[in-house]
């Protein structure tokens, strides 16, 4: 039996590689053209909204993933891999998606050409929560001297399924339409997830460093900000920001949340 699943692993990892090696070229930018009534943002009378979200309640132990099935990733990480759901420091609640859900109505934003990086090191992805524009390229990066399957479950862009069994390997993707969020998952370890934010404005966030997010440049108006969470759902607030203005939100989950 452990002969056969070496050789299936071996037969998957060439196959992987093969499939990574062809598909490292960055994909075609996505052709974005401005609506008639476009409005640009006038940087000198933008605002910024900034704020904390926190947690209540006892947070949950994390939880040791099994990296023995891998001992590629039990040499990466001798002290073993501590998986933290709900990551909350100084009682803020780190890893929250923060973004403007509503609310700018015919504003235009060019699409940023330099990629976001998702990397797969030590067996896991880095970083956990993240946020891309539509048509900007994500490249996912294999750190790591093991085979990684990267596995996108969008609902609304196109998913895709990919090996990456090259340490070092690159690969671009593009999402074409707003989704939060695409969950992506390893079908090679199991405890490895990211969450991908895809947005057509630039107004997103990651909380960090004690749940702390800032959204900057921001035009005068009245927003709806959306604060996402992987296992406690979501909150939002309706903000009127005047010209250059700071206001300040807060965020509260429970331990008690869904």
């Amino acid at each position: 039996m452990q002969l056969n699943r070496l050789r299936f692993c071996a037969a998957w990892a060439l196959a992987a590689a093969v499939f990574s090696a062809c598909g490292g070229a960055a994909p075609p930018p996505v052709a974005q053209t401005p609506p008639p009534d476009a409005k640009r943002v006038d940087e000198s009378k933008a605002g910024i909204v900034s704020g904390r979200v926190t947690f209540e309640g006892v947070v949950p132990e994390s939880v040791s993933a099994k990296l023995d099935s891998d001992p590629a990733c039990a040499r990466e990480r001798p002290n073993g891999l501590k998986l933290d759901t709900i990551l909350v420091t100084s009682g803020g609640l780190d890893n929250v998606f923060v973004y403007v859900k509503d609310g700018l109505g015919s504003y235009y934003f060019e699409t940023p050409t330099e990629a976001v990086t998702l990397d797969q090191k030590g067996c896991n992805y880095s970083p956990h929560v993240l946020g891309v524009r539509t048509g900007q390229p994500l490249e996912i990066v294999n750190s790591d001297a093991t085979l990684h399957n990267v596995n996108a479950m969008a609902k609304i862009n196109q998913g895709f399924n990919m090996g990456q069994a090259i340490q070092g390997i690159k690969n671009a993707k593009v999402f074409t339409a707003p989704e939060v969020m695409v969950r992506i998952k390893c079908d090679v370890h199991s405890w490895m997830t990211a969450y991908v934010g895809v947005l057509s404005h630039p107004y997103f966030a990651v909380t960090s460093g004690g749940g702390a997010f800032e959204l900057k440049n921001l035009p005068a108006g009245t927003y709806t900000i959306e604060t996402w969470h992987e296992k406690l759902g979501t909150q939002t607030q309706s903000v009127t920001l005047g010209e250059k203005e700071t206001k300040t939100v807060g965020f509260a989950f429970k331990a008690t949340m869904p």
